[in-house]
């Protein structure tokens, strides 16, 4: 027995060094793991990404195809402008570094050396060349940029924008020149086609392609769905800390608003005036507002329907329309009503041109007028381009109704919008604006001037309105270097489209977003509505 205990102690002792040395080369074999997996690469470091959602998604990746806000927008995003305004609205250095007058008709930029595009092509003179001329093309631009002869490179990195006489916006307009990679944009595509040719509608290069010196690079694209936008690794601006931006276009007030509250997104624009204070009595949710300068109108189309050519119709509809009304009620009070084009602030704006709602005005001017028994007539409208368009639209509408005047309402989407917009499908039409320049002669550029395909003036005139007196007085002030007698000679301009009822103007329309609260959301927005979301920065 003592013997057979022995010899199992003995086993017992041998099973048990066995399973002590085991361990230990178990041990010392995680301790080698443990140093090889330290001397690995580190993990991955998370991508910083903003979940975006807007009432409509850019129509195009081609800058070109369309003056508006939501292509704007876009184009800070992919491209980067010579210059652009800081939150005082100074102009700040971006593609150019400073600026200089050569002449009355010469200004020259110093631009930045070091840039690439998204195709790793380095930006130069050249390509400020190639942009200009290429804006001088656009239906939408040519407008804009038809005070310039072009641009001339001096050197590599030098340009000179010339104008046709003196200019006093030279500056302004660079905020609106986007360099595009000329090298990228030339030549013909697959498909033998152009690549810099402007489309609107069918298939371009540039349509579907793009090169920015932007922050973000567009990297997927599901029209109408959702776009993707990548930080570009070699953007010359380090500000931001944004990696990628999903934007998800949701026309739905109630819907963007929702995603926001339930986290689904971190970031919307615009937020409607009726969740306003709901948002801001969020914790974790961060509102901006701020006045805006964009003005909302319905253009009458005299060319289209007879009634329309009639002062007093149009005077009468003037008076019909409850501009304090449908801010009150419609904008819950997020906006201002408007009797002309130029806000206050700006050189037409004049105090005493104020909304002149009298609804027994309105109807003893259908009285006299040679439509006394009303008519009826067609208009469009879009339903997520502006704050509360459609709702706008529907009251407008019922108030045409009580003069007599029975309005065929059509409202769509602002992709399908703007076609029908342009081929002035309807007897009124509804257009907002934001002045490019930040200065009221751009409103009568666009909108008032009589239609001139060659120049471009009237471009967004789609009610035809054309007065000789407002065209010469708007040519007289874009060479008008004496800037009071400037303000007389735009304030003159808004005396007589008010006297005339060229256009119903509605109400300057305030700018809101809303965001988590942990980033830097009031840096980034300003007044024109092209946040800077290259400079965004998510904690």
């Amino acid at each position: 027995m003592k013997l057979s205990m022995l010899k199992f102690a003995g086993k017992f002792s041998l099973l048990l060094l066995s399973l002590i040395v085991s361990a230990m080369f178990l041990a010392g074999c995680g301790e080698e793991k443990k140093d090889a997996a330290e001397g690995a690469a580190p993990a991955a470091v998370e991508k910083v990404t903003l979940k975006l959602a807007m009432d409509a998604d850019p129509v195009s990746l081609d800058p070109h195809v369309q003056l508006s806000g939501g292509m704007l927008q876009y184009s800070h995003m992919v491209f980067d402008p010579l210059v652009r305004y800081d939150a005082d609205m100074n102009f700040q250095p971006r593609l150019a570094e400073k600026w200089e007058r050569i002449d009355d008709l010469t200004m020259r930029f110093h631009l930045r050396e070091g840039v690439k595009f998204h195709s790793g092509n380095e930006f130069t003179a050249d390509d400020v060349v190639f942009t200009l001329e290429r804006l001088k093309k656009s239906d939408d631009y040519k407008g804009l940029f038809e005070p310039f002869v072009g641009a001339t490179a001096v050197d590599k990195y030098t340009v000179d924008l010339k104008t046709k006489e003196p200019y006093g916006l030279v500056l302004n307009m660079a905020t609106y020149i986007f360099p595009m990679d000329k090298k990228f944009y030339s030549g013909t595509d697959d498909k033998g086609k152009p690549k810099d040719l402007i489309v609107k509608t069918d298939y371009s290069f540039a349509l579907e392609n793009e090169s920015g010196t932007g922050p973000f690079a567009v990297t997927q694209r599901e029209i109408g769905v959702k776009t993707v936008f990548t930080r570009f690794a070699d953007y010359w601006d380090k500000s931001g800390n944004v990696d990628i931006i999903t934007l998800t276009p949701i026309k739905n007030d109630a819907t963007r608003v929702a995603a926001l509250l339930s986290g689904d997104v971190d970031f919307i624009m615009p937020v409607p005036p009726q969740d306003l204070e709901r948002i801001k009595g969020t914790d974790g949710l961060n509102l901006v507002t701020m006045s805006g300068s964009r003005i909302i109108t319905f253009q009458l189309n005299s060319e289209r329907n007879p009634a329309l050519k009639d002062p007093k119709v149009r005077l009468a509809m003037a008076y019909a329309y409850n501009n304090n009304g449908v801010v009150e009620k419609v904008m819950n009070g997020f906006a201002t009503a408007a009797g002309q084009m130029s806000p206050k602030g700006y050189v037409g704006h004049k105090d005493e041109l104020t909304p002149r709602f009298d609804l027994d005005k309105a109807k003893a001017l259908m009285a006299e007028s040679g439509f006394s028994d009303g008519f009826e007539c067609t208009m469009i409208a879009p339903n997520n381009r502006y704050v509360n368009d459609e709702k706008i639209s529907e009251a407008f509408v019922s108030m045409m109704s009580k003069i007599g005047i029975k309005v065929a309402l059509k409202t769509m989407p602002k992709a399908q919008y703007w076609d029908q917009f342009d081929a002035q499908v309807a007897d009124i039409q509804m257009i907002g604006w934001h002045a490019d320049t930040e200065d009221s002669g751009n409103f009568y550029e666009f909108l008032s001037m009589c239609r001139n395909a060659d120049t471009g003036y009237g471009q967004y005139n789609s009610g035809n309105y054309c007065n000789a007196k407002v065209d010469e007085l708007t040519v007289a002030a874009q060479v008008e270097t004496d800037m009071a007698k400037r303000a007389t000679q735009c304030q003159e301009v808004e005396q007589i489209q008010y006297d005339e009822a060229g256009f119903l103007p509605l109400h300057w329309q305030n700018l809101s977003w809303a965001s988590k609260s942990n980033m830097n959301t009031e840096v980034i927005v300003n007044v024109m509505n092209f946040p800077y979301f290259g400079d965004l920065v998510i904690k």
